[in-house]
């Protein structure tokens, strides 16, 4: 086996156990723990497929920002004073354990039972070379200016609406 397949074994695993993990624990600081080691399991497997941007990009907005935001909301909400959604209507745990059931049925069963296509080709040096932060902002200031700009003046409007609207009253 080479190295890449036992890295993507060892990192699949990884996200799969956490990600289990993370809806399971009743704690909700130690489910947003495992997410970040979820995250950093997925930056790997970016990193096998040659996507370094993304990888870097997984790391600094979800693992950081993003969890750190989940944290303070975690911490604001005090979610152990809320009442449990299957206490109040068992119904809703049994529909839950299907759906369940049914997605790890058909997971199992395009893992075993299906085959990869052999359609895809190309080499690998171009799969590098499109990850890198130099092609993904020659297309992004290139062929995408205007949804850039476009996004960029939306967000602008949200900070702003976000700060007018916090303002308790106009001076």
């Amino acid at each position: 086996m080479s190295l890449e397949i036992i890295l993507f074994v060892i990192l699949g695993g990884v996200a799969a156990v956490t990600s289990v993990i993370v809806i399971t624990r009743p704690n909700p600081i130690i489910s947003a723990l495992f997410l970040v080691l979820n995250f950093a399991s997925l930056a790997g497997l970016y990193l096998l497929l040659n996507a370094q941007f993304i990888a870097v990009a997984q790391v600094i907005v979800y693992a950081g920002a993003i969890m750190v935001l989940f944290l303070f909301v975690i911490m604001l909400l005090r979610p152990g004073n809320e009442e449990k959604i299957f206490s109040r209507n068992p119904v809703v745990k049994i529909i839950a354990s299907i759906v369940a059931g049914v997605v790890f049925l058909q997971i199992v069963y395009m893992i075993f039972f299906t085959s990869p296509s052999n359609s895809v080709t190309g080499e690998v040096s171009a799969s590098v070379n499109a990850g890198t932060v130099e092609a993904i902002g020659r297309e992004l200031f290139t062929n995408y200016i205007l949804p850039f700009e476009a996004a960029g003046f939306l967000l602008l409007a949200a900070a702003i609406g976000a700060l007018v609207l916090a303002k308790k009253k106009f001076e």
